[in-house]
C-alpha cells in the first residue's frame, strides 16, 4: 500500500552542474511503500534527480524534503539512518575487503553509546548472504569483476537497513541472470520489508515488471507519471524514446512489455 503523504519529494528544482542546468522547475513524489523506477533516455537527468534526491547534489533552486523537512538541513546521521543510496559508480578504498566494506553500511547506527554489536554482525551476513557475495567476504573488493562488485555495493546499501533505499542503475555490469536476481531482490524488500524503493533503470520491461510507480522522464522534465501500465504506452514510447513500438501484455507478469517496431524486412530472400 501506498500512502497519500511523500517521505521523499522535490519542488521546483533546477538541477545544474556549475552553470550546466540539468533540469529546471522539476517537481517529483516518491509514494511511501512504492517501488518507484525513474526511466528516460540518456542524458535526460534521471540519474541527476536521484543525487538530488539523495543529498549529493544540492539544487540550485527548489527544495529536497524528506519527512517534511529540507534534505540539506537535517544532519548526515539522520538522514544516514533514513536514506540509503547504491550510486551508479563507487570506488573502495584500496586492500579493503568485502566484508569490511558492507559493514561500513552499519556506520549510521554506531555511536560513541552504540559500538558494533552481535546484531550489526548479523545484518551484515545477512545482506552478504542476500546478495550472494557472503563466499567472498575475505577477497579485496578491487580483484572482483564488476558484476561482483556491485552486488558488493548492494549488500552495504542493505545493510544500512534504512527504510528509504535509492539505487542509480543497480544492474549495470550483470548479466541478465544477475540482473534479475537483483531486481527480485529489490522486490523482496519493497514487498516483504516495507521499504520504500527509487531505482534509474534503462531496461523498459524490467522497470514495467518491478515498479508500483513510473517516472518517466525527457529532457530534464516529468513525461509522466504513475502506475507502470498508465505511464508506459506506445505513445509515451515514441514520444520520450523516439522508439516506434507495441506494448502488449507480458505473458509472464500481465505488465506492459515493449515490443520494438522492425526496422527492416525479416523475410529470407529466395
Amino acid at each position: 500500500m501506498t500512502g497519500h503523504t511523500p517521505r521523499l519529494s522535490g519542488a521546483g528544482l533546477t538541477l545544474a552542474y556549475d552553470k550546466r542546468v540539468i533540469a529546471e522547475d522539476l517537481s517529483v513524489e516518491i509514494p511511501v511503500g512504492s517501488f518507484t523506477v525513474i526511466i528516460g533516455p540518456n542524458a535526460c537527468g534521471k540519474s541527476t534527480l536521484l543525487r538530488a534526491l539523495s543529498r549529493l547534489l544540492k539544487p540550485a533552486a527548489g527544495t529536497v524534503l524528506l519527512d517534511g523537512r529540507d534534505v540539506h538541513s537535517q544532519p548526515t546521521r539522520t538522514v544516514a539512518r533514513t536514506l540509503g543510496l547504491l550510486p551508479q559508480s563507487s570506488t573502495a578504498p584500496d586492500g579493503i575487503t568485502v566484508a569490511e566494506l558492507v559493514a561500513r553500511g552499519r556506520y549510521p547506527h554506531q555511536s560513541i553509546l552504540r559500538r558494533w554489536s552481535a546484531e550489526d554482525e548479523q545484518v551484515v551476513q545477512e545482506s552478504m548472504l542476500s546478495t550472494g557475495v557472503a563466499d567472498l567476504a575475505d577477497r579485496q573488493v578491487d580483484e572482483l569483476s564488476g558484476g561482483q562488485r556491485q552486488r558488493v555495493w548492494l549488500a552495504m546499501a542493505l545493510a544500512q537497513q534504512t527504510p528509504l533505499l535509492l539505487l542509480d542503475e543497480p544492474t549495470t555490469y550483470l548479466d541478465i541472470a544477475h540482473q534479475i536476481e537483483v531486481l527480485d531482490l529489490c522486490a523482496e524488500l519493497h514487498e516483504r520489508q516495507g521499504r520504500t524503493l527509487v531505482a534509474v533503470l534503462h531496461d523498459l520491461n524490467h522497470a514495467a515488471r518491478y515498479a508500483t510507480h513510473l517516472i518517466a522522464m525527457r529532457a530534464g522534465r516529468v513525461a509522466r507519471s504513475g502506475q507502470p501500465s498508465d505511464v508506459l504506452t506506445a505513445e509515451l514510447v515514441e514520444e520520450v524514446f523516439g522508439l516506434p513500438c507495441r506494448v502488449i501484455d507480458d505473458p509472464e507478469t500481465g505488465t506492459p512489455l515493449v515490443i520494438p517496431a522492425a526496422r527492416r524486412s525479416t523475410s529470407a530472400s529466395v
